[in-house]
């Protein structure tokens, strides 16, 4: 390898995008096309960076496996980086297997970390956890330890273990100083950040407050019957019901959580449970049924009592009641929360993290542009979404896995 290419690879292991430019910008051979491809990722040129290294995949021959591996891997970083969460992984993991056959295990575990950073984004935490426990990042470079550790401090964020992600960020935060990469060390300092932002919202007592990552982790491990609104379930003493596909009797179970210990009056009930303005006798009879549906789901942690203006929460074993609720108030919150990392975002992309249809997320992304609240660029499959980071919270770290117990 000539003296311009190691010079311009090590510019960009340093995190200078620019110095490495000004090496190779003009030639067009194959590990040029390459790094130009990776420096151009770094400047945050997406589309030029996938051209780039489209090309230097092709201009590499057929006996150069490791080098058209290395191409995928750089591809694959891309695809994360925008947020093209449906890219190929099958192709990832073969170029992983290459570089490995090949003794490459610096950029073999570069492609694991890709993979991992993959799930933890569409909320598999499980699959990410397994897949981080094969690798051993002592022998890795300082870089790619602060990138283990940032994966391990987010899976704990995502779980709400607020003790083992601080102590994951301070390992990230020493190997980011040794490694002496400005944009990792920001990466690093961005995960400290999230630890003390407000996350939620708990409404209890009649007052409500803004709840950081360990506020929220200490009242799931209260005696507190919690409506959790971020995840429609209701928690109390190790149980969790689910109401994600019962919407209606989540949304009464929230409005009798939020006016505990008083009672909620049956109009009251009607009008916002079944959105509609005027209550007749059909919708009486449809609040009895679902009460008693609502009774039966929560049989064991809490009861429904019936009053004369309408229906109670009555806890079990004496409990008190608090709502848990996002911190910007949206009908479009989980949509807002990942946009809120200020990454640009494709509907197919917020669909799969979310776990839902295309078609809702497109509706809620056509709301939220309307209110102005986020702005796309782009046409057709291109169509990006992307809105400014909300200053000061951590939604995205109630997104978009279940909380332990879930």
């Amino acid at each position: 390898m000539d003296s311009l290419i190691t010079a311009a690879a090590q510019a960009l292991a340093a995190g200078d995008p620019l110095g490495a430019l000004k090496r190779v910008a003009l030639r067009g051979d194959a590990p040029a096309l390459a790094l130009r491809g990776i420096a151009m990722a770094q400047l945050g040129e997406f589309a030029k960076a996938n051209a780039l290294l489209r090309r230097a995949a092709r201009a590499f021959g057929a006996g150069e496996a490791m080098a058209r591996a290395r191409c995928v891997v750089a591809e694959a970083e891309v695809a994360l980086a925008a947020r093209e969460l449906g890219w190929p992984t099958r192709a990832l993991e073969t170029a992983r297997q290459t570089l490995q056959a090949h003794g490459d295990r610096i950029n073999a575990a570069h492609a694991q970390y890709l993979a991992i950073r993959r799930l933890l984004l569409i909320g598999r935490l499980d699959e990410a956890a397994r897949s981080l426990d094969y690798i051993d990042p002592a022998p890795l470079p300082p870089a790619l330890q602060a990138v283990h550790a940032l994966v391990e401090a987010g899976i704990a964020l995502r779980q709400l273990h607020t003790k083992v992600a601080g102590d994951a960020i301070a390992r990230a935060r020493h190997a980011a100083q040794r490694a002496g990469i400005p944009a990792l060390a920001a990466e690093v300092e961005g995960a400290s950040h999230l630890l003390h932002a407000p996350a939620a919202r708990l409404r209890a007592d009649g007052a409500e407050r803004l709840l950081r990552l360990d506020e929220v982790e200490a009242l799931l491990a209260s005696d507190a019957l919690v409506v959790d609104a971020c995840r429609h379930a209701l928690r109390a003493a190790g149980r969790v019901v689910t109401l994600a596909s019962r919407p209606v009797l989540f949304a009464l179970a929230r409005l009798l959580g939020e006016a505990w210990p008083a009672d909620v009056p049956r109009e009251t009930l009607v009008r916002q449970a079944f959105r509609t303005r005027a209550m007749d006798e059909s919708h009486r009879a449809r609040l009895r049924v679902e009460i008693g549906r609502l009774r039966a789901a929560l049989r064991g942690i809490a009861e429904v009592h019936a009053t004369r203006q309408g229906f109670v929460l009555a806890p079990a074993d004496d409990r008190r009641v608090a709502v848990l609720d996002w911190p910007v108030a949206s009908a479009h919150a989980t949509v807002l929360a990942l946009l809120a990392d200020g990454e640009a975002w494709s509907s197919s992309a917020l669909a799969l993290a979310l776990g839902t249809s295309q078609r809702t997320v497109q509706r809620s992304l056509d709301a939220l542009a309307a209110a102005g609240k986020i702005r796309s660029f782009g046409r057709g499959r291109a169509r990006r979404w992307t809105t400014p980071p909300l200053p000061g919270f951590a939604t995205t770290l109630l997104l978009p896995a279940p909380l332990p117990g879930g």
